[in-house]
């Protein structure tokens, strides 16, 4: 997009108590993100902070980053040949507004039936390590992917449209900025 930026882990914890659903959880976590992000520039004054997060659900349960190759290899077993959903947040802060634009994107995945030998080649890449649902679909497990409904952006962890749009709608000098 054109967009001069630097990254800053936001090293905010990603679990949340209660019972939220996984746009309000991927809601929240973004906002958190942006708002520790504000924290840490106190005084600075960047002119716009982003945040995002992304779920990955199925049968009604969250499925977060797998802790081990074990956990890992019962997501992509329960996973394979059926669809999930994934739900991504990008929260918005702009200094002269003051305040958090967040939205959400839902979108659906079906996996492909995957033979355990697949499986156990896709856990050897490691890819899986920090990933929600043990995958990366901008990585090998693209080879997995059988249909995408909604935003693959999104899936792969920011929705660049819905990001546009927040961007012109709370006043983003498109046009104005140099690209070096």
């Amino acid at each position: 997009m054109g967009l001069p930026f630097t990254v800053m882990p936001s090293r905010i914890e990603e679990i949340c108590e209660g019972s939220l659903s996984p746009r309000e959880l991927t809601e929240e976590l973004a906002i958190r993100k942006v708002n520790r992000a504000i924290t840490v520039f106190r005084g600075q004054n960047p002119p716009w902070i982003c945040g995002a997060d992304t779920v990955i659900f199925i049968d009604g349960e969250i499925l977060g980053k797998p802790k081990d190759r074990e956990e890992a290899r019962n997501m992509l077993i329960r996973l394979r040949g059926r669809e999930h959903g994934v739900v991504t947040a990008v929260a918005l802060y702009n200094d002269r507004n003051k305040g958090i634009d967040c939205r959400s994107v839902t979108s659906g995945v079906t996996f492909a039936s995957l033979s355990a030998r697949e499986i156990e080649w896709y856990l050897d890449t490691g890819e899986w390590q920090g990933a929600a649902g043990s995958y990366r679909i901008q990585g090998l497990a693209s080879c997995f992917i059988q249909e995408v409904r909604g935003s693959c952006s999104a899936i792969a962890g920011l929705p660049i449209r819905e990001f546009y749009v927040m961007l012109r709608e709370n006043g983003y000098p498109y046009g104005t900025v140099t690209v070096s």
